[in-house]
């Protein structure tokens, strides 16, 4: 009986302490990311011809970090202008720290 009892404990005392690291590593994982300011955003890229790639732009604070394509493109027509003031993936991540 003794043994059955110490044995329950333990086994009580053991996913208690697995509760407690594994939400112990939650939050300390979400606290690393609030505090590192990491956003990021999509922008498409255009050359001369109009033939525009989309690329995501990832940013730490107002610094862009790593810019990588999606894989999507579009080739406008030789008349289209581009409505936008700036396509510039570090003025992207000076834009994306205002909002946040």
């Amino acid at each position: 009986m003794k043994k059955k009892t110490i044995l329950f404990i333990l086994i009580i005392i053991l996913i208690g302490a697995g509760i407690f690291l594994s939400l112990n590593n939650f939050l300390f994982t979400g606290r690393i990311i609030q505090e590192s300011e990491i956003s990021s955003s999509t922008i498409a890229i255009c050359n001369k011809t109009n033939y525009c790639e989309d690329y995501k732009v990832e940013c730490e604070g107002n610094k862009t970090s790593k810019i990588s394509a999606t894989g999507f493109s579009i080739q406008h027509n030789e008349n289209w202008e581009d409505p936008r003031e700036s396509h510039d993936p570090e003025n992207l991540c000076n834009k994306l720290q205002k909002f946040t």
